[in-house]
């Protein structure tokens, strides 16, 4: 999901800020700390780590936070909270999210020690291919309008989870959702920020103006919004569950007014539809074991970036940052070379996963990497053998844990909202290529290359942490930022998620947070690292919940970049 750059600021004393300022004008110039001085314990978070004994949530939205506790203190486990969760911040973020896009989710499961992923993803319409776009002379898809809609996926993941490992009824769960739907919520100051930046979207259909703007402008902070034709849905959704949304009323709601309007979805892409349970990839990253989902979500990436750190004393970095983020930056440019050319719907095309992940290719790769200079654009390497979005993650009492995201791709998607549904369509179409020879090209049925990714993290075969960056192409990159930090630099939770980010582009163009400070900024630069701003690109919103392995208690950060928090009891 593409969401507007947001820079954090911390709060450094005046003599801190002169003595970091010193030493950080002798890295640049010498390019170490005599000193010895350890650039992480300088990092100052806004925010404590939160602590609980029993279960804890982490959102982007506290409302959706309150709710999913509720659901915990009420006996509910990790799923039910998610499914919760998920329908509040359908409500309070719809930028963001809801039944109109589609979700991936990680489940731990304590009783059988099973981990499990779920792909809820939206295939292509069967009356949409390459031959449209060539006849219409479209050479990328576009990121708004009807072309770059798929079968919305996450109402299926929702019930499907709930399925396999909920204990609550549907309707209990979506019931906190449609009273904010209904009688309104409060709108957050970053969320109201994002729906402002969207409003001239929003204003090119009368569905979505009337859905989603006040008097043709988007709703100010603090003002009460409410969605009554969304509330209606959700309590259809509640009384006929997926049938309602796939096969039944929704489902020909959405149908009609697509194909009114120019559109290409169909009743049999609905009906069709069905979430797969898959098994997670994951690599080992210095004694940790780090899950992410398959292809096609761009999970994978997060991984390569860590083979290639692997390689690399990070840890002897820390009085070297603008070495430990040249690095970082090199290793995610390669991984998104490799992520470029091979990530699609492993049900198309050959993805080469064990190939990829393996130490030696890794090695291969980081043996591009030179220290003093930045790579211009690298290419993919060569295999043998086998050719805006939220997220917001649960653990409960019993140590069952869930890492979840749903996403509407771009902020309010598609920019079409079906009519008198209130729900808004995405545009997850978008990830895929118009190139003919190229694996994620678009095809009837076909799902998109992804960039929502939930992960977790098993230290001695138990689970350590479950977490997640939303934001499209940052989410890789943050994770890897975030472990990084955890792993290396020893970072505390809060600190790790709140540490500056940089988010890479294409080329040698690169994203610098300004709290990296202009010292490490110039050495970055002095490296031929080209320093880029893009209007609406996120750096990222995380959340994590960590199992603490001393005491077993459960620690939550949240990231300041969004307005939400964790929570326990």
């Amino acid at each position: 999901m593409s969401i507007s750059n947001r820079v954090s600021a911390h709060s450094i004393s005046r003599t801190a800020v002169s003595v970091v300022t010193l030493v950080l004008m002798l890295i640049s110039s010498v390019h170490t700390h005599s000193d010895g001085r350890q650039w992480s314990s300088q990092i100052k978070t806004g925010r404590s780590i939160v602590r609980a004994e029993h279960g804890m949530v982490a959102s982007s939205q506290p409302l959706a936070s309150q709710v999913g506790l509720e659901v915990l203190k009420r006996g509910g486990n990790a799923v039910d909270a998610a499914i919760a969760m998920a329908a509040v911040l359908n409500v309070t973020e719809p930028m963001m999210t809801g039944v109109g896009g589609d979700m991936f989710a990680l489940v731990s499961w304590s009783k059988t020690g099973e981990l499990k992923a779920l792909n809820a993803s939206g295939r292509a319409p069967r009356a949409l291919n390459l031959d449209y776009f060539t006849r219409k002379g479209i050479k990328n898809m576009p990121l708004t309008g009807m072309e770059p809609i798929t079968v919305p996926g996450a109402f299926d993941g929702w019930v499907t989870l709930l399925e396999k490992y909920g204990t609550m009824k549907l309707a209990d769960l979506l019931a906190p959702a449609i009273e904010y739907a209904e009688n309104g919520f409060p709108v957050m100051e970053k969320c109201a920020r994002d729906w402002e930046a969207s409003s001239e979207k929003l204003r090119k259909t009368p569905a979505a103006t009337s859905n989603y703007l006040v008097d043709g402008r988007a709703p100010r902070a603090g003002e009460i919004f409410r969605q009554k034709d969304l509330a209606r849905t959700l309590r259809t959704l509640a009384r006929g569950g997926r049938d309602a949304f796939y096969k039944g009323e929704i489902a020909r709601a959405i149908v009609d007014y697509c194909q009114k309007n120019g559109g290409f979805l169909s009743m049999q892409d609905f009906a069709e539809h069905k979430s797969e349970w898959v098994e997670p990839i994951a690599t080992d990253y210095r004694g940790y074991k780090v899950y992410e989902c398959p292809p096609s979500g761009q999970g994978l990436t997060a991984l390569l970036a860590l083979n290639i750190l692997e390689g690399y004393d990070l840890a002897s970095m820390n009085t070297r940052p603008d070495l430990y983020y040249h690095t970082l930056i090199e290793a995610t440019k390669l991984a998104f070379a490799d992520r470029n050319r091979y990530i699609a719907d492993p049900a198309f095309a050959k993805v080469p996963v064990r190939q990829l992940l393996s130490k030696e290719y890794a090695a291969s790769r980081r043996a591009l990497i030179n220290p003093d200079h930045a790579i211009e654009s690298p290419e993919a390497g060569i295999v043998t053998g086998e050719s805006d979005t939220t997220y917001f993650t649960v653990v409960d009492k019993d140590r069952n844990a869930v890492s979840f995201i749903n996403s509407l791709y771009e902020e309010f998607g598609s920019g079409i909202v079906a009519g008198d549904t209130g729900v808004v369509l995405h545009d997850r179409g978008a990830g895929f290529s118009l190139d003919a020879k190229h694996p994620n090209r678009i095809e009837p049925g076909k799902r998109p290359f992804h960039t929502i990714i939930p992960a977790m993290v098993f230290k001695d075969g138990k689970l350590f942490m479950s977490f997640g960056v939303m934001g499209g192409a940052i989410q890789p990159q943050g994770h890897v930022q975030v472990l990084t930090n955890l792993i290396d630099l020893g970072m505390n939770l809060q600190q790790a998620i709140e540490a500056p980010r940089f988010r890479y582009l294409t080329g040698n163009r690169v994203i610098l947070e300004d709290s990296m400070t202009e010292p490490i900024i110039g050495s970055l630069i002095a490296k031929g690292h080209q320093r880029a701003t893009q209007s609406g690109a996120s750096m990222g919103g995380g959340q994590a919940i960590m199992i603490d392995p001393a005491s077993g208690t459960l620690m939550g950060g949240s990231d300041p970049r969004k307005d939400g928090m964790a929570l326990g009891y």
